[in-house]
């Protein structure tokens, strides 16, 4: 960083020769007044052209014009003229007074240049530093802080080099570096503290090496170049921005950090819930099969064909009950656990509602199904078999809550996207349940025992987030509910063959997961 009132190439000629045409003004005017002024008013003159001289030039081009001012002055008009002689006591004393009044107003106004100079030097690092804290409270990543960062000391400094740790200890950006720049960069680092000149660690290097971070809180260093140790303020405003670099990059890893305990905190509860719901819910089906299989296995040949097939049949749907089961709450899991990689592919919703329908229609409900799906229909990308479970578990909901009443499913455009609604006439909601719908392991009020743990409606809602849908609850005009599926739609693709079958898709996923 260039210090204040240093001399930049020229500026010296420039004030040497502003500083001289001064004194020539002055000469030149006192000349024109010299019959008409008295002595007393030319040293004015000069003095008005020192205090010119002073706020306009450097400080050593300040105090020569004040020398020559009284130089000119004495030989141009003290008698006796033309020489550096002062025949008069009175005459040395004025001169006297008048240098040193000259030297104290140089003085005096380099000291205000300087201190005006300061001030806004001061006020543009402040409002840096205050754009620098704006900028990184907006930022979303470590990388977009640092970048800041790095942007605001280049901004006031001639070079810059900003490294930051990463989770193992290593410096990110120190690609391209030599040992020794990475040497300081580790020794302000392990020692939490600046160095450099005037730091009197490490005073050898043209450098200042700042830690970003406090000692054991270091996240990073920068290294400014060149350096002075005289330029103090300069050294100062290097730590302050460090220290506002810190407290952006602190505030995102404890934001990230925050992030992943609550998600941590939210697979536990998840998991504990999951062990619960296990305990209980499965307990009265598997309590039924094997009721139901001991029996078969010791009286077997005592029992009548009718109840033989009663309690096979017995068997098959409390098994098929429990896969349900399962499968709801293994895709939950997996789809709150993090980051879950969809199959994502072009899908026909008709087919997906078609394949659905037809699965079911071999169920208790299957005569009361009622299914409209729109006309051509655009293209979705998503998940086959994770659409055809929430579609299922939305039906089945409604089967279970409906009466004897028809569930129909629909299929439409809707509001730039394609949506799929299944509605009822069953009992409706009570205020309670509907606050809770979506959330997992909630059940209604009016719940059986042995209808199930909970989870189809969460595991629908976490469904449709993944596909970057939304899940809603409506209560109809006349009684009954509407769920409504509404997903985005995308560029479609040119090949209408682009879209895959259904039944393929739908196979090959459940193939490649546990």
């Amino acid at each position: 960083m260039v210090p204040p009132f240093a001399s930049v190439p020229g500026a010296a000629w420039r004030h040497a020769a502003a500083a001289l045409l001064l004194l020539a003004l002055a000469t030149g005017t006192c000349a024109l007044l010299d019959r008409h002024v008295s002595l007393t008013s030319q040293a004015m003159l000069y003095l008005v052209a020192v205090v010119v001289a002073a706020y306009a030039c450097d400080r050593v081009t300040a105090l020569a014009s004040a020398v020559g001012a009284v130089t000119a002055f004495n030989f141009f008009f003290v008698p006796p003229r033309y020489t550096l002689a002062v025949e008069n006591r009175e005459h040395l004393i004025a001169l006297a007074a008048m240098l040193g009044v000259a030297l104290l107003v140089s003085w005096l106004s380099a000291r205000v240049r300087q201190a005006s100079t300061l001030a806004a030097e001061s006020e543009r690092r402040a409002r840096q530093l205050s754009a620098l804290a704006a900028e990184l409270l907006d930022a979303n990543s470590e990388a977009e802080a640092a970048a800041a960062g790095e942007r605001a000391l280049r901004d006031a400094f001639e070079r810059v080099v900003l490294v930051t740790l990463d989770a193992f200890g290593g410096l990110r950006g120190e690609d391209g570096l030599t040992l020794p720049v990475r040497q300081s960069l580790r020794c302000a680092i392990d020692e939490g503290a600046a160095i450099g000149p005037g730091t009197g660690r490490w005073p050898g290097i043209d450098a200042w090496v700042v830690p970003i971070g406090s000692p054991g809180r270091v996240v990073g260093a920068v290294r400014i170049e060149p350096a002075s140790a005289a330029d103090e303020s300069g050294r100062e405003h290097a730590v302050a921005l460090a220290s506002v670099i810190a407290q952006g990059l602190w505030r995102l890893r404890a934001a990230a950090a925050e992030r992943e305990a609550h998600a941590a905190l939210e697979r536990e509860r998840l998991q504990s819930t999951l062990l619960a719901a296990v305990s209980h819910d499965l307990r009265t089906p598997l309590a039924t099969i094997v009721a139901a299989a001991s029996s078969l296995q010791a009286q077997g040949e005592r029992l009548g064909r009718d109840e033989r097939e009663r309690m096979l049949g017995s068997i098959v749907a409390q098994a098929r009950h429990l896969g349900d089961i399962t499968d709801n709450a293994l895709e939950l899991v997996r789809l709150a656990a993090g980051p879950h990689t969809l199959r994502r592919e072009w899908q026909a919703l008709e087919e997906i509602v078609g394949s659905v329908v037809a699965r079911l229609r071999g169920g208790p409900c299957g005569a009361r199904l009622e299914a409209a799906v729109e006309p051509a229909l655009p293209l979705v990308r998503g998940d086959a078999m994770l659409l055809a479970q929430l579609l299922a578990n939305l039906l089945d909901n409604a089967c279970r809550h409906a009466g004897d009443g028809p569930v129909r499913i629909e299929a439409t455009r809707r509001d730039g996207g394609v949506a799929v609604s299944v509605s009822d006439r069953g009992a409706g909601l009570s205020a309670d349940d509907e606050a809770r719908l979506f959330e997992p392991f909630a059940r209604g009020e009016t719940r059986r025992a042995g209808e199930g743990a909970g989870l189809g409606l969460a595991l629908c809602k976490a469904i449709a987030e993944a596909h970057g849908g939304r899940l809603a609850f409506t209560r109809r005009r006349h009684g009954g509910s509407r769920f409504t599926l509404v997903l985005p739609l995308e560029a479609q693709p040119a090949d209408p063959g682009a879209a895959t079958d259904v039944d393929t898709a739908v196979a090959s996923s459940a193939e490649a997961r546990p």
